[in-house]
């Protein structure tokens, strides 16, 4: 039986040393999509025939000595908001018009250039937005460790999709959490870099000033290969950063000696919420896993935190609206209810509304910037709970939720890495998320991946994968 790598670097390795090839660990994936996707709703489209293609051109490459790329015959799964020449791009809309988007957005075009087979486009919420429409014809994405529950979004078919090894590694957006909280959901690893550190241009946009483009994956190790290819400045994105990258893999390691990790167990919004007994079980668990590390662990609590996150959202919202406004007054109810439901807020924020929100911001970034002058990094729960029943995902945006856990940092445009750490009762994963300073993406892809070292959450796998395809190595 082929091997299954579990992770991008184990199938480095393989591949690297002749015991697997490219065609066969991407024939495997797309063989375990032809047995799960119909059930799990992962892609909008796939790309068989091209990324077999692409594939073997990744063998002959390595078979004739020529010159390689760090992602080397890997196959990854891009959010279908997100540009490839493969075919159009649907921002999974009715609505939606192709025909600004196409090509390769830079972020693609950099993981081709490096070796990556795209081998589809991953589903999503309507313009990273909202929550499933069973009225409308895309896929409806399910989690794997229970199809009776959503991955949560928007970046849900790349969290499904890795989890259900349909791909190793995927892309995923975030503007208010959408790749941290399918990662959580999913028992993944995701990361929203620093805003402006990955170029956005080739994606369909929802808030202009808080949309990140991330890698997510099994692991961090895995994710700081990814982002050491996404990286960098492009003049195709006027808000991409021009600030020096580095090899964000050089240091991971398991010695924390000296590392200074606050911890903001509980966040408030009409009082405390996030506590559960699974959670302090694996905020426990962290803490004990990071002070064996070297670790200093420091109780903290994140500063203006309700009115930061509620300025996000309010961003998000109006600038969302802004883009959408025109076709929202004529289009109605060609879009989904969960984005009329967002963006339908709009029209109801006014101008004054949008500078206090600004105002709110900048005040939070500098409270954040001052904290983590006192610690390297900080760590607050992801999720305040394991997947979203579709009977009440409608209650999704309502508080306390999963996305002013997240959306904080989407205001402040820190770093934050979203890694598992335990399940709930119930067998669901959950996560954790790490946040750094700004472009020391290193710093928190390090502690992520020591934390990684000594625990086992991220290898865990559904067990709906149990009997599928290559479901063992």
């Amino acid at each position: 039986m082929n091997p299954n790598p579990a992770t991008v670097h184990e199938a480095l390795l393989l591949l690297e040393s002749g015991a697997l090839s490219s065609e066969e660990l991407v024939a495997g994936a797309l063989e375990r999509a032809d047995a799960l996707d119909a059930e799990l709703g992962v892609f909008i489209s796939r790309y068989s025939e091209q990324a077999i293609a692409a594939a073997r051109d990744s063998d002959k490459a390595r078979s004739q000595g020529n010159p390689i790329g760090p992602l080397e015959g890997i196959p990854i799964g891009v959010k279908d908001i997100i540009t490839t020449e493969e075919g159009p791009t649907t921002a999974q809309s009715l609505v939606f018009d192709q025909s600004s988007f196409s090509g390769d957005a830079t972020v693609v075009a950099r993981l081709r250039a490096a070796g990556a087979v795209i081998v589809g486009k991953t589903s999503t919420m309507e313009f990273a937005i909202g929550t499933p429409d069973f009225e409308k014809p895309f896929p409806i994405p399910r989690n794997p460790w229970n199809t009776e529950t959503w991955t949560g979004g928007s970046s849900s078919g790349t969290g499904g999709g890795v989890a259900a090894e349909m791909f190793l590694a995927g892309l995923g957006t975030d503007t208010g959490g959408s790749i941290r909280i399918p990662a959580a959901t999913c028992g993944i690893t995701g990361l929203k870099p620093t805003y402006g550190r990955v170029p956005k241009d080739g994606c369909a946009p929802l808030g202009f000033s808080l949309d990140h483009i991330g890698p997510m994956a099994r692991t961090s190790y895995d994710c700081a290969l990814m982002l050491n290819v996404m990286a960098g400045h492009s003049s195709a994105d006027p808000t991409s950063a021009d600030v020096p990258t580095q090899d964000y893999t050089a240091g991971l390691g398991r010695d924390l000696t000296g590392m200074r990790v606050g911890i903001a167990r509980m966040a408030e919004r009409d009082g405390e919420f996030s506590a559960s007994s699974e959670l302090d079980a694996g905020f426990a668990e962290l803490a004990a896993a990071l002070t064996s590390l070297g670790a200093v662990v420091i109780p903290v609590t994140l500063p203006h935190y309700e009115v930061v996150a509620t300025a996000g959202l309010v961003l998000m919202i109006a600038e969302g609206y802004a883009y959408h406004r025109q076709d929202l007054q004529q289009r109605w109810n060609d879009y989904s209810q969960g984005l009329r439901e967002c963006l339908g807020m709009g029209p109801f924020y006014t101008a004054a509304d949008v500078v206090q929100a600004q105002r709110v911001r900048s005040v939070g970034r500098d409270a954040v910037g001052a904290l983590l002058e006192d610690v390297d990094v900080i760590i607050t729960p992801t999720v305040s709970a394991g997947g979203f029943d579709f009977e009440t995902v409608d209650r999704y945006w309502d508080g306390p939720s999963t996305v002013n856990l997240t959306g904080y940092w989407n205001a402040c445009g820190n770093p934050v890495l979203s890694v598992p750490f335990g399940f709930t009762a119930a067998g669901l994963p959950l996560g954790v998320q790490i946040a750094g300073r700004a472009f020391d993406e290193s710093t928190v892809l390090r502690v992520g991946h020591a934390f990684q070292t000594v625990t086992d959450h991220h290898l865990q796998r559904p067990a709906i994968l149990e009997g599928s395809v290559l479901s063992a190595g």
